[in-house]
């Protein structure tokens, strides 16, 4: 209670220096929760280690610290920005049953969240979700987008025949509904990881996979919203993000077929949600498409500046980040050097606001 007491304070605090939001703005972000697992095995994935006989001796007592941590950053997030997020993607949650928990937990019930997830073939056990608010956001059609390697471009992929056939990554998750009235599809992405320094030829064939798919989905639906979301495992100038998913960064840039990148300006002024060997990345992205980036339109939905020169949100108050040991000024983590210290995350939630 003394720590949820302490969050709200500071969500207070931040919301008297926030920008002023209308009435009739919606908030749209994207999380990644860092291993949001339940206590028990899962037949035929890789989570042993979150049990309580496992390495990280995962308890019930700590599945939910851990679920109770989650929801006061979104709590704290609502304070901020007086309203509840009308769409939150979420990362590296275990099953709907986790999802399940979350959304009932006492700080975040009130915002009545559904929540959309497809159980993946990630061997961790980890997938993507959507939590959305039914008042605000109707769902017509959910839909995973698996993992190949049948590039359209060539992508020259390290892994032999063997390897990719062996190969489970997490399925893009896309749900398309209606977002104030207007027809909106949402990707929700968790992107092959950097190990060792590899796996760009991975990520760009996962960008070629969203990119194809929304093509895909523009012919079928002329002028449909979109919002890309996710944690790619790059930053927002990397090939991937701008040579494949067709990021931009400005307005004024994009072509037909592409997508506005706010985060893209905000890495390259010193922005971060994740830090790796003492340098700050976004890998927490979010784009929106050519239907949501006319500024000045009345009366259809549009993507709302957050400052003078920036159109995203890095949620990054004091208490989630932490503030001594030798991951000081980082995001305060749920473990660190195998220790639970009850933590967060160890990436910064991200979001953007849309307006009509």
């Amino acid at each position: 209670m003394k720590r949820l007491i302490l969050i709200l304070w500071a969500a207070l605090l931040l919301a008297g220096c926030a920008p002023v939001i209308p009435d009739d703005a919606y908030v749209v972000g994207f999380y990644n929760v860092e291993n949001l697992f339940d206590t028990e095995h899962d037949r035929g994935k890789n989570d042993q280690a979150f049990t309580p006989q496992g390495e990280n001796a995962w308890t019930p007592d700590k599945y939910e610290k851990k679920l109770s941590n989650i929801a006061s950053v979104i709590r704290a997030m609502s304070e901020k920005n007086g309203r509840w997020h009308a769409l939150l993607g979420l990362a590296e949650v275990e099953n709907a049953r986790v999802l399940a928990d979350l959304v009932a937990r006492e700080e975040i019930a009130e915002a009545g969240y559904k929540f959309v997830h497809v159980e993946g073939p990630d061997t961790r056990g980890i997938d993507c979700a959507l939590l959305y608010r039914p008042d605000f956001f109707r769902v017509t059609e959910t839909r995973t987008l698996p993992y190949d390697f049948n590039s359209r471009s060539g992508i020259v992929f390290e892994k032999t025949p063997e390897e990719q056939r062996a190969f489970k990554t997490r399925d893009v998750l896309c749900v398309r509904g209606e977002l104030a009235g207007e027809p909106l599809a949402v990707y929700v992405c968790h992107w092959p990881s950097r190990t060792g320094g590899k796996g760009a030829d991975l990520r760009c064939r996962a960008a070629e996979i969203v990119r194809d798919d929304i093509l895909a989905l523009e012919k079928r639906f002329p002028g449909i919203n979109v919002v890309v979301m996710g944690d790619m495992n790059d930053n927002p100038e990397d090939v991937c993000m701008t040579d494949y998913l067709r990021g931009r960064e400005t307005i004024a840039e994009m072509q037909e077929g592409d997508l506005f990148s706010p985060f893209l300006r905000m890495h390259k002024d010193g922005f971060g949600t994740e830090e790796y060997h003492g340098e700050w990345n976004i890998f927490d992205c979010i784009f929106v498409g050519a239907a949501l980036t006319d500024v000045d339109a009345q009366g259809s939905l549009h993507i709302l500046r957050s400052d003078a020169t920036h159109y995203g949100y890095v949620f990054n108050p004091p208490f989630l980040t932490q503030q001594e040991g030798r991951y000081a000024g980082t995001p305060f983590r749920t473990f660190s050097g195998g220790q639970f210290i009850n933590g967060y995350s160890d990436h910064y939630p991200t979001y953007i606001i849309l307006s009509k």
